[in-house]
């Protein structure tokens, strides 16, 4: 399976399901059903509305662990993606915040998602959680071990970091590329909702063939920007209650997204 495979068009949407904190995070209200219902409730106003794929992430689990997610974050995360997965019958993928991508597959494996986002596949990154450093060699061993079909989406130049060593986003996509065995690579701007660089997409653009995803910041008013060189769109705070990813989800920023994805597209994209 491959990447339009995976989504079946061209320039997939794929919305972001932020889940509520899971156990052991500091902002955990103690009730599961309430994580559920929340992840549920957003999935559907996704898949009414049109978008193609959607991600499940461990969003509101702050502060993130800089490796390994311990085994409540794991078990809940898993239950809540096959949730999701059985409720929408939708491309979905996981990530393991901050950048636990053995975590990811595991339970892509075990739920049935499609897809993962690894934040730092290969390389190392300073962040706010300090020092993460990218284990692609065991996430591609692994994910062959569990005979797992899910394609990994890695991000390339990932927001809240800058490099241990900047080697610049052309070495650092071309690695993706030949080394880190990606199935796509993901373009994202400085920071959570921040807009992505045309001239930063431009330059992974010009360094692979692989399938290039927009990972923030792309809302009605600069989707045209990146529209052309871009295969597909990660849409998580924009179609917040005013655009801020702590919010919940409003299915009117989903439409009017969805609306001027549509004028740009001349219609869906087969």
């Amino acid at each position: 399976m491959n990447f339009q495979d995976l989504f079946g068009r061209k320039k997939p949407v794929i919305a972001c399901v932020h889940l509520l904190a899971l156990p052991g995070a500091p902002r955990f209200a103690g009730d599961m059903r309430a994580v559920y219902d929340a992840a549920l409730a957003e999935a559907d106003i996704f898949k009414r509305r049109g978008v193609d794929g959607l991600i499940v992430e461990n969003f509101r689990d702050k502060p993130f662990y800089p490796g390994r997610i311990p085994a409540e974050t794991v078990a809940a995360l898993a239950a809540v993606t096959r949730e999701v997965v059985k409720a929408t019958a939708l491309p979905v993928g996981v990530n393991a915040l901050r950048n636990d991508a053995l975590a990811a597959i595991a339970i892509a494996a075990a739920a049935e998602a499609h897809f993962i986002r690894v934040n730092v596949h290969m390389g190392a990154v300073v962040s706010e959680q300090g020092v993460i450093q990218g284990v692609s060699h065991e996430t591609l061993r692994l994910r062959a071990a569990l005979r797992s079909k899910a394609l990994i989406f890695a991000d390339v130049g990932v927001k809240h970091a800058a490099p241990l060593a900047d080697r610049g986003l052309a070495a650092e996509t071309r690695d993706l590329a030949e080394r880190g065995m990606a199935d796509a690579v993901i373009v994202s701007g400085e920071l959570t909702g921040a807009e992505t660089k045309p001239e930063d997409v431009g330059i992974v653009a010009a360094h692979t063939r692989l399938p290039i995803l927009i990972g923030s910041g792309t809302t009605p008013e600069n989707l045209h920007k990146v529209f052309a060189k871009a295969d597909g769109f990660i849409v998580g705070s924009y179609f917040k209650k005013d655009g801020r990813g702590e919010n919940r989800v409003e299915a009117k920023r989903v439409n009017a997204f969805m609306r001027k994805f549509e004028t740009l597209s001349g219609g869906r994209l087969k």
